[in-house]
């Protein structure tokens, strides 16, 4: 008989990814602690990606998912009227939107952060009637066709077998610290000379995760929300991994004071791991007509309840505030042990999404199985893959967070060691 190992590599796809630099089959999962079949321990510094902000199965979400499962209430629905999606609905927009003195509609596109991009482009699109759309380099915005054209990695781009249309790309401003971004992309505009048309929209992540965690300056920020009103462009933000307090506001542009047109949140937005995407449209964006977005499973109950659930755990526990403190022990750590050790290498980040530039592919594999080996799960970002991303849950245990940050620290002197001899 085949090794659960085995199965894996024999029938499932080549197009696996995450799981060939971890060789275990994992069990259990509680908190920010993973558990394989073989009994060993691992701390959690990779959170699904961003899905599980609140970390494995955290015992106030799924309490209410289990509630909600043994009343026989609907599982699949499509996009009709339910209770949990009015429960949902209500509760964001009057914990979550309304004091923070935003109006939003609410649409729910699709399961998937993909989707959630797909859905704002086309309502950009239609609501403007222009086709172009502006990203930044660096930019990841999901794996279908038209969030790849807006999605900059060239192996990403380069799987899609087709001519990827209707995004221009924008140097990101950490790109060039002495290149004026605002002031090329309105010579763009203003210049008949350019060759660019004016886009639909302007679509950016406030804190780059896939493409090396950096972190777009507040005043950054509030220029390109200038530029986008000054110009009628839309400004719609990728919130999907960076939300969900991951930065310490629920909202990652919430720092800059700005309100973009449009917000795409998916990842910790379904609670507990479960699918869900949502898009946040201003009133007079919400102009797609009924069926021009669809899709079988937009209408996740599940989903629905635990968002909702995901979203009373947040404020409850305070969890931006957390993210705050723990930020503060992340900072002192790599500042410490990597920084002041290692001026060659980078520390970028904040909330809880950092990044230890570390230049090389190889290197940062190097540092990623060494943590592996000593118990801890983590995973690359950025050109090449070279930067060691570190992503635990919000609310994991203060001794857990040292714990596992000693691991990466270690395995970067063990690392550095080595590339030194």
């Amino acid at each position: 008989m085949a090794s659960q190992k085995e199965i894996f590599e024999t029938y499932e796809s080549e197009v696996r990814s995450y799981c060939r630099n971890f060789p275990t089959v994992f069990t259990t999962a509680k908190g920010s602690v993973v558990t394989d079949s073989d009994g060993n321990s691992f701390i959690d510094f990779f959170n699904g990606a961003g899905a599980l902000n609140y970390g494995h199965n955290n015992e106030y979400i799924k309490g209410k998912v289990i509630e909600y499962l043994q009343t026989d209430g609907v599982m699949h629905w499509l996009d009709m009227m339910t209770a949990p999606k009015a429960e949902l609905i209500e509760f964001y927009e009057e914990n979550i939107l309304k004091p923070r003195g935003y109006d939003y509609k609410i649409m729910f596109p699709g399961p998937t952060g993909t989707n959630a991009i797909e859905a704002a482009l086309k309502v950009a699109r239609k609501a403007k009637g222009r086709t172009g759309i502006w990203a930044l380099m660096g930019a990841f915005h999901g794996m279908t066709l038209g969030a790849m054209a807006v999605t900059t990695d060239r192996t990403d781009r380069a799987a899609a077998g087709v001519p990827l249309i209707g995004g221009l790309h924008i140097p990101a401003p950490y790109m060039f610290p002495e290149f004026d971004t605002i002031k090329y992309m309105q010579t763009l505009l203003d210049d008949d000379h350019s060759g660019v048309e004016k886009p639909a929209a302007l679509i950016l992540e406030t804190i780059q995760a896939e493409g090396g965690i950096y972190v777009l300056s507040v005043d950054y920020l509030k220029a390109v929300r200038e530029f986008c009103t000054k110009n009628d462009i839309l400004l719609i933000v990728d919130d999907i991994q960076a939300g969900c307090a991951r930065s310490g506001w629920f909202f990652s542009f919430e720092r800059a004071g700005i309100v973009p047109d449009i917000v795409c949140q998916s990842k910790s937005i379904g609670g507990i791991g479960l699918p869900l995407a949502l898009v946040l449209l201003k009133p007079e964006l919400d102009v797609l007509k009924p069926g021009e977005h669809n899709g079988t499973f937009r209408g996740n109950q599940l989903g629905f309840v635990a968002s909702k659930a995901g979203l009373e755990f947040m404020l409850n526990a305070h969890v931006e505030e957390g993210v705050k403190e723990r930020e503060k022990i992340v900072r002192k750590i790599l500042k410490e042990r990597i920084e002041d050790k290692y001026p060659e290498l980078e520390v970028r980040g904040l909330g809880l999404m950092y990044g230890i530039e570390m230049h090389e592919n190889r290197v940062s594999k190097a540092v990623l199985n060494e943590c592996f080996k000593n118990g801890l799960i983590l995973e690359r970002a950025g050109r090449d893959d070279s930067v060691v991303k570190i992503m635990p849950s919000l609310v994991i245990p203060e001794d857990l967070l040292i714990k596992g940050l000693g691991i990466v620290c270690d395995a970067v002197d063990t690392v550095m060691a080595q590339e030194k001899k």
